[in-house]
């Protein structure tokens, strides 16, 4: 969006977004059913895949890995409907896989891996998602914990290889200053207690929050990040 690619390219860059933090890692989550035989990105070709819904980050993050291994959406037989109906469809074998771009553990795929249909959490990786990384530096490597998912067929492949990507916390320029401040300081000075609102934040540490930025950062964050001492974490670049 900040630089008016993909989805965006209509409407161009979009100039007044600002980063505030970033959350939790999400991991592009490649879902098959064992009976499709997908074992890796590479065997999607024919195959019925939901990519994501029109206008959706999981959409292009799905067509950036169909092309990382040289395919395009013409290549597999595309589904693009909402994440929240790709597990039904799954186990009702009217699609063979999903992607879904979320942090884990993700109610839509302990869904999709508890059902009569027997799946898998297919690893994302290999030299073509290298090269992606190298490419796309927003993108990042990725592990999905399999012990989330104890009803998948690969329950016990321990931590399955994904492509990463950080979900940010954005405004835009022109809120007022002291508000982003505020905002900024009380979840910064309460860490802790953020770390347990959802189990995908509690990996999370103060560092990793400040990397990974999607846009430059809001003047009441780069003011509390300051005064915190933690602006050195940042990116000079984004400030």
């Amino acid at each position: 969006a900040v630089n008016g690619l993909a989805e965006w390219k209509n409407r161009g860059p979009q100039k007044d977004l600002r980063s505030v933090f970033s959350i939790h890692p999400e991991s592009v989550t490649l879902v098959a059913s064992v009976e499709s035989g997908i074992k890796s990105p590479a065997d999607l070709k024919g195959k019925r895949v939901n990519l994501g819904n029109p206008g959706s980050g999981q959409l292009q993050n799905s067509k950036d890995v169909l092309s990382a291994f040289g395919m395009t959406p013409d290549d597999v037989q595309a589904a693009y409907v909402k994440a929240v109906e790709a597990p039904g469809l799954l186990q009702d074998e009217r699609l063979d896989a999903f992607f879904y771009t979320v942090g884990h553990p993700a109610g839509n795929i302990k869904e999709a891996t508890s059902g009569r249909v027997k799946v898998r959490i297919v690893p994302v990786d290999g030299q073509p998602i290298e090269k992606l990384i190298e490419k796309k530096p927003y993108y990042a490597i990725g592990k999905i914990d399999m012990a989330n998912y104890p009803m998948a067929a690969n329950a016990d492949a321990g931590m399955v290889p994904s492509l990463g990507v950080k979900a940010t916390f954005v405004t835009r320029a022109s809120l007022d200053e002291e508000i982003v401040y505020a905002i900024t300081k009380e979840v910064f000075e309460n860490f802790e207690k953020f770390k347990s609102l959802h189990p995908a934040y509690s990996v999370l540490t103060k560092k990793d929050m400040l990397q990974g930025l999607s846009a430059p950062l809001h003047k009441g964050a780069v003011k509390y990040y300051k005064e915190a001492g933690l602006l050195k974490y940042v990116n000079p670049d984004l400030y």
